[in-house]
């Protein structure tokens, strides 16, 4: 969930009146947001980075307000307090609309078939006649930044550009060039770099650094120019320095380049609709046309569509638990800027704004209603129906077994699903596990790039940050781990296992069979060669020592996992440095 932080007497400014704390607070939930935290810019800095580096900054309130994911149109205070004025019913709505076509004919982008190997699509808008100043410059940027860290998913599917248009002059070109070729005056450079060059000096900065290996290993870069060969920008990495905006800019181009098209728009409009208002006329925006040269194909963007969806009031009063009229219904929906009108009696023709791409079913509808009329009006009351839960089989299994192991003096640890690429390959001594596991495309830290194959990093992870207490140490988990599996609709599935490990001055193999053979003593399984019961047999697996590990062999000659003592190797990487014993195996089979 994004959080976008707002300075107090901005706030006050697009509110046109001073909101207390507890006033502004019960207004966020009113509209179903949450104000998260007020601080300010100085001290947000002390927080993160220490004391000494905020004696620059101010002591002004910033208030830091919780966002929904698909709320890309509350990202900015523009947006934020247009949204919230229009639910108080203080302004109307906003109709967006085109601005006439100028004399000179719309600005043109004409796409090279090139770019189809690195970025295919671009779309673009003008504001014209717009007036910036500190506060709305600095939030003009802050909702690009906002835009590609949400939606545009850290610029690979969107990268948005905004230029000067007076500094630059159209039909502006699209294409696709080796990194050689390309050479432009960066954003805040006083020199010409080629993009080869650039991806050098980028490599150690802290902002740009992450978004290089978007195009790194591309033969050619996308570049966008104008009809005098000004660079305007390199997307998704730095625009150029010749058509930068300021304060002083008058007239906006937007373009933004992408790998999905739908994305592109959804991008764009947000960002004409917020910012339009400061045009000389609010909510008007001058089109551009994409021309793709190889096929012909020509589009104008922005769309700024509206689009017509038709509810049911007994479908929505279902959803929600209430029993509202169809005038009441539509009220609270032109509150939430949705243009609602009665068709016929229990029938609703919802206008949904370029504003609201979060809208795609009655559900989302009937979310907006639920927020209008207040989820704290509505009336507690008894289920008109009773039923009886039952857990499912497999987590009432391992409750029983996890009583079980715990009697017999083993201590339970609870990991994250999540770990690193190097805990289940590298530090296991399993390089092809990474072709099963489950890989995170945008990853937070390096300790949680996939979802875990293997329970036993988990547990080595715990035995690590608990060396200090008397041996030995034993361990299990009871948890699921997740593998590849093209025969499920979602190409992965979960698996249970139970994994234990004993830490102590000896390996304690002995100790780890035992738990084995009790487990399966719980599980109803005897120890049997002939198909009906279990048995190891000596394997060979590179995360156990050599001759020190056994495959299981369960009912109907099933693979259920391996035991044995870890290989030293396994055991140092992990931090540890005593002989450890250990057993991992799927309990899904005893069900």
């Amino acid at each position: 969930m994004p959080t976008v932080g707002i300075k107090k007497v901005i706030l006050d400014k697009h509110f046109n009146r001073v909101y207390t704390e507890k006033e502004f607070d019960e207004l966020c939930f009113e509209y179903g947001l949450e104000l998260d935290e007020i601080t300010s810019e100085k001290a947000a800095v002390e927080k993160e980075r220490g004391t000494g580096a905020a004696t620059d900054l101010n002591d002004q309130e910033v208030y830091k307000i919780d966002i929904p994911a698909n709320r890309y149109d509350l990202l900015s205070v523009e947006g934020l307090a247009r949204a919230i004025r229009i639910f108080k019913q203080e302004i109307p709505s906003p109709h967006y609309k085109f601005a006439e076509t100028p004399k000179s004919g719309l600005q043109k982008i004409i796409v090279k078939k090139e770019t189809a190997q690195v970025r295919p699509f671009v779309v673009g808008a003008v504001l014209r006649d717009i007036s910036f100043d500190a506060d709305s410059y600095a939030s003009f940027i802050d909702l690009q930044d906002k835009l590609h860290q949400n939606i545009c998913r850290k610029r690979t599917l969107v990268a948005i550009g905004t230029h000067d248009l007076d500094t630059v002059q159209g039909p502006f070109e699209y294409r696709a060039e080796a990194p050689k070729d390309i050479k432009f005056k960066p954003l805040n450079q006083t020199k010409e770099y080629t993009a080869e060059e650039l991806m050098t000096l980028y490599s150690s900065d802290s902002h740009l650094k992450a978004y290089l290996p978007i195009i790194q290993n591309h033969p050619v870069y996308p570049v966008i120019y104008d009809k005098n060969g000004v660079v305007c920008s390199m997307p998704p990495i730095i625009n150029g320095e010749h058509s930068k905006i300021t304060l002083k800019t008058k007239n906006v181009f937007i373009e933004a380049t992408a790998t999905d098209k739908q994305k592109a728009f959804v991008v764009l409009d947000t960002i004409v609709t917020l910012f339009s208002q400061y045009c000389s006329k609010p909510f008007t925006v001058e089109q551009v046309e994409v021309v793709y040269e190889e096929t012909g194909v020509k589009e104008l963007y922005p769309l700024l569509s509206y689009r017509e969806m038709t509810v049911t009031t007994p479908e929505i009063n279902t959803k929600i638990g209430i029993n509202l009229k169809d005038e009441e219904m539509a009220t609270l929906l032109n509150k939430m800027s949705l243009k609602a009108e009665v068709v016929a009696k229990e029938t609703l023709k919802v206008v949904v704004p370029p504003t609201r791409h979060d809208i795609l079913h009655a559900c989302d509808v009937a979310e907006d209603v639920g927020v209008a009329y207040g989820y704290n009006n509505l009336i507690t009351r008894l289920p008109e129906s009773n039923t009886v839960a039952v857990a499912f089989p497999i987590n009432k299994l391992c409750d029983n077994l996890r009583i079980e192991i715990a009697a017999a003096g083993w201590t339970e640890a609870l990991n994250f699903a999540l770990c690193s690429r190097d805990d289940i390959s590298v530090k296991l001594r399993q390089p092809d596990a990474l072709a099963q596991a489950v890989h995170i495309g945008n990853p937070k830290t390096l300790e949680f790039q996939v979802a875990r194959t293997s329970l036993l990093p988990g547990l080595l992870k715990t035995l690590a940050s608990n060396r200090d207490m008397p041996l030995p140490l034993k361990l299990f988990e009871l948890q699921d781990i997740i593998v590849k599996d093209s025969s499920t609709d979602v190409g992965a599935r979960n698996e249970r296992r139970l994994a234990a490990v004993y830490y102590n001055k000896a390996a304690g193999f002995e100790i780890i069979q035992g738990f084995l053979d009790r487990m399966m003593r719980m599980l109803n399984v005897n120890p049997a060669k002939d198909g009906t019961g279990y048995y190891i047999e000596a394997d060979e697996n590179p995360t156990y020592f050599p001759g020190r590990c056994a495959k299981i062999i369960g009912p109907k000659g099933v693979l259920l996992g391996h035991i044995g003592a870890l290989h030293p190797e396994v055991i140092t990487s992990f931090g540890l440095t005593l002989p450890c014993g250990a057993v991992e195996f799927n309990v899904e089979p005893f069900l």
